[in-house]
């Protein structure tokens, strides 16, 4: 078994790849959040469709909290507080779909599919990260 340390630098492929997956899953977050700052109508109708009421209110503070989550993530310093906070965000979400019956692969698992790419994406670009959780190669 290998031992990563913290003085090895990530390759650049690694590095270029969570950079991307970072990328995808930053680009969803802050549209996800800017459209319920707004907030459009598509957001308040799909919050009262899920059971929390058709609120502007709720609507912009969901929005605000996505994208302040969104941003820790974004910052190296704080990427590792922004990613558990947003994997409990994502948490809250799935829970919600499961709540009221959506879709399994297209509703329910998203949040599960944005968890694992912004994870992904921290762990192929942050040696830190590799050092706390070892995937075997």
């Amino acid at each position: 078994m290998t031992t990563i340390t913290l003085e090895e630098p990530v390759s650049r492929a690694e590095l270029w790849s969570g950079r991307i997956l970072s990328g995808l899953v930053t680009l969803f977050l802050l549209f996800d959040g800017a459209i319920k700052l707004v907030p459009l109508p598509v957001v308040t109708e799909t919050l009262d469709q899920m059971g929390y009421g058709a609120s502007d209110a709720m609507a912009r503070a969901l929005g605000l909290i996505t994208l302040l989550c969104t941003v820790l993530y974004i910052l190296p310093p704080t990427s590792f507080v922004g990613a558990i906070l947003l994997t409990g965000y994502l948490g809250g979400a799935i829970a919600s779909h499961v709540r009221i019956g959506s879709p399994l692969f297209s509703h329910v698992l998203f949040g599960l599919y944005l968890g694992l790419m912004l994870w992904g994406g921290l762990w192929l670009r942050d040696r830190r990260l590799r050092a706390l959780l070892p995937l075997s190669r």
